[in-house]
């Protein structure tokens, strides 16, 4: 890549979300695989990248080529390099338990379930705290402090953390509606959004329908999107003023929720810190 620094992972994964209305369908393909498993991307080789892609390794070439680097090889170097930079006893423990799993071993303990399962939320958490987007951040902090009134929407998987939200919230003097989708009643609840208001979206690939929806009818309605997910590249990151983007290991075909917590509560802390800054302390959190 043409540079006058050497380019990292996330520098790489912004310019494919800046790049990725003009990718090829193949392409767009390849650039979700990218940022959704860069831990990946150090460690296969080009043919199983394409397998899993569902695209010819020419294809992945030409990805390549469009990112600037001289081929596959140079572009792999550097997640190769990501990876050597991050915290290697737990990332290389989980990284072999998941191909132990996969490989159908059958003797794991339930303590072996346990400390892969750990292994990888805290590995979650180590890569959400180096890669948190700052800026992106303070935004979403900004944004919901000037809310009028916060809404909160997620389903299925993304119900606790949105859940959560809209509890911790409520300890706040913010108006706060939580979107649930029970009853099918969130056509009902969009009705009441309002300019001015905000909306934490929190979903996951493969996304929402519930949610998605939601957040595209709030924001034709004037409100500001804050969104937690796992793509800048997906609908809702583009609806967004602001975007969060957690990355949950999958252990065992489960994927832990402790970075999304992580990231939900961290986001509560700042807004409440902040609403409470004018007040001169804490008023007395309800529990």
């Amino acid at each position: 890549m043409s540079s006058d620094s050497p380019p990292d992972v996330d520098g790489v994964i912004a310019r494919i979300a800046r790049e990725f209305d003009a990718l090829s369908k193949q392409q767009k393909l390849i650039a979700r695989y990218v940022e959704q498993h860069r831990d990946r991307i150090g460690l296969d080789g080009i043919l199983e990248l394409a397998a899993h892609c569902g695209v010819q390794p020419s294809a992945v070439v030409r990805f390549a080529k469009r990112l600037g680097f001289s081929g596959f090889s140079q572009m792999q170097a550097v997640f190769r390099d990501g990876i050597s930079r991050q915290i290697a006893p737990g990332r290389s423990y989980h990284l072999r338990l998941r191909e132990v799993i996969e490989g159908g071993a059958k003797d794991l303990s339930s303590v072996d379930i346990a400390q892969g399962f750990l292994t990888g939320s805290m590995a979650a958490m180590q890569e959400l705290r180096d890669g948190l987007d700052a800026e992106a951040f303070e935004r979403a902090v900004r944004r919901l402090v000037e809310a009028d009134q916060v809404w909160v929407v997620g389903v299925r998987r993304s119900f606790a953390v949105a859940s959560y939200l809209a509890y911790a919230l409520q300890h706040t003097d913010k108006r706060v509606g939580l979107v649930s989708a029970l009853g099918a009643m969130q056509q009902e609840q969009v009705r009441s959004v309002r300019a001015g208001d905000a909306v934490i979206a929190v979903t996951f690939a493969p996304y929402a329908a519930e949610t998605v929806t939601f957040a595209e009818q709030a924001a034709r309605r004037g409100a500001k999107l804050v969104a937690i997910t796992d793509s800048r590249m997906g609908e809702l990151a583009r609806l967004a003023e602001s975007c969060l983007i957690v990355q949950d290991h999958a252990t065992f075909g489960f994927r832990a929720l402790s970075g999304t917590m992580g990231l939900a509560q961290s986001l509560f802390l700042a807004v409440a810190y902040q609403l409470e800054l004018p007040h001169g302390g804490a008023s007395g959190a309800r529990r």
